[in-house]
């Protein structure tokens, strides 16, 4: 039944409802107003939920002052921590400055300094930056330019070229070049579908080649779909080294490179989403390090504000901007924008961020930390008899359970077994939160080896009381 509540009460007694309230009323408000994302609302309502209040370094403390390791940053944004000093110190500077001005008609100092220190970190060509707020924007403003790309060179091009398993965000742009079903079922009869190469996900690959034989064979249909569609691609997108939505599915050695010389042998452009693998995450700045490749356009967000404030980048080349040139009349404008893009206070904590990360000493330690993650994972996972697959890259990593490990069987999807594991490990304070049935780690870089440690042992010990009740 719902509530009269709001109808009630007065505003001044609403405030001081909200001024005097605590954790009961915030549990019953959350229950009673707010809809959460990738929820089933049902099973929320009828479960133990837990409430966060505060932050501090690598943990987060819930309404009954609880600590819990932060062990998904935060989905996949917290970098340096929470409260990092020198991060609250940027921000506090700039709110005493100003706190947003629109970056449509007008531009701030802000956004300039950090397009440039942008520009500074990526590999040449990538010059252009266009800001949005999130990684669902990000990808969706590089798919409208490729494709307004080609048409201002007299070319329609209608299709984009995308991997089974891939996860671009949720706006419908994004939904139509994704390809993790669960998510993006429901949205078919309004979306645009890309094409769909097969995931190089050679644990249970695609084309049902042994493991050892499947590596590259995905990048050779890729190169078919390309050879016999060419003309009707904008651009290919992807996830360079991981597909993190999909279960931190890290690719094969030379894969990148395969589907990079492809896309300029074809003539099509290429996009990278490095929204969940860039700053830091793979052990190097960007995923695209690694391979050594340069795309045409690179999306970014996530960690990109070190996990303080919203915002996302798209940057592209010279030659993309060129093509938007022209006269008024001529309508060549990229006719995109969002309100909150380029805002001040989120510019300002990215710039610190960035600093942060490029200083020598951090990158370095980062790679000495994958290391050690890598050995601590194969120590608890290694040889467990449901732990099928261990995937890791830097600092992202993924266990994919399953019933039978020799015949990689899944758990039936009723089980929820990784799901069950990712609530028990609250019990000893750890928050993790899985992908099916992979548990994800994704530590903030600011992690010890010890708190990466405790987190592994932590999952290992929750799994295990999970599948002996």
């Amino acid at each position: 039944m719902e509530s009269d509540r709001g109808t009630t009460m007065s505003r001044g007694e609403l405030w001081k409802e909200i001024e005097n309230s605590g954790p009961q009323e915030w549990d019953r408000w959350d229950r009673e107003y707010v809809w959460h994302p990738f929820t089933q609302m049902r099973e929320w309502l009828s479960s133990q939920n837990l409430t966060i209040v505060a932050a501090e370094g690598n943990y987060l403390i819930d309404a009954d002052g609880k600590r819990y390791f932060d062990g998904v940053s935060s989905l996949w944004v917290t970098i340096h921590g929470h409260k990092h000093p020198c991060l609250n110190k940027a921000i506090l500077g700039q709110l005493n400055r100003v706190a947003h001005t629109t970056y449509l008609g007008l531009a701030h100092d802000m956004g300039a300094k950090l397009a440039r220190a942008l520009t500074g970190i990526l590999p040449r060509p990538l010059k252009r930056v266009f800001y949005s707020d999130n990684g669902s924007t990000a990808v969706e403003i590089a798919l409208k330019m490729a494709y307004q790309y080609w048409s201002h060179h007299g070319q329609k091009r209608p299709r984009f070229l995308s991997l089974e398993n891939a996860y671009h965000g949720d706006t419908l742009g994004a939904v139509g070049v994704g390809g993790i079903d669960v998510f993006h079922t429901a949205f078919g009869p309004i979306i645009v579908k890309s094409l769909k190469a097969p995931s190089p996900y050679c644990y249970r690959c695609p084309l049902r080649l042994k493991r050892e034989t499947c590596d590259l064979a995905c990048a050779d249909e890729l190169e078919q779909i390309l050879t016999q569609h060419r003309d009707h691609i904008s651009a290919i997108i992807v996830e360079p080294e991981v597909q993190a939505a999909a279960g931190m599915i890290v690719m094969p050695e030379g894969y990148i490179q395969r589907v990079s010389a492809a896309a300029r042998t074809h003539g099509v452009l290429l996009i990278y989403d490095e929204v969940a693998t860039g700053f830091g995450r793979t052990g190097r700045l960007f995923a695209m390090e690694h391979s050594g490749t340069v795309p045409d356009f690179v999306a970014l967000a996530k960690g990109i504000t070190g996990g303080y404030l919203p915002l996302a980048a798209t940057i592209t080349t010279e030659d993309v901007f060129e093509a938007f040139l022209g006269s008024y009349e001529e309508f060549k404008t990229f006719f995109h924008g969002h309100t909150y893009t380029a805002n001040p206070l989120a510019c300002a904590a990215s710039l610190e961020n960035l600093k942060i990360l490029t200083h020598t000493s951090f990158l370095q330690r980062i790679e000495k930390l994958a290391r050690t993650f890598s050995c601590i994972l194969e120590e608890q996972f290694g040889a467990h008899p449901n732990a099928g697959d261990i995937r890791i890259k830097g600092l992202m990593a993924g266990v994919e359970l399953v019933k039978d490990r020799k015949k990689r069987e899944p758990f039936s999807v009723e089980k929820r077994v990784a799901w069950r594991t990712t609530l028990k490990v609250r019990e000893r304070g750890l928050i993790l939160r899985p992908l099916g049935d992979v548990l994800v780690f994704m530590p903030p870089l600011s992690s010890t080896e010890d708190e990466l440690q405790f987190m592994v042992e932590t999952a290992r010990w929750a799994l295990d009381e999970v599948l002996s009740s």
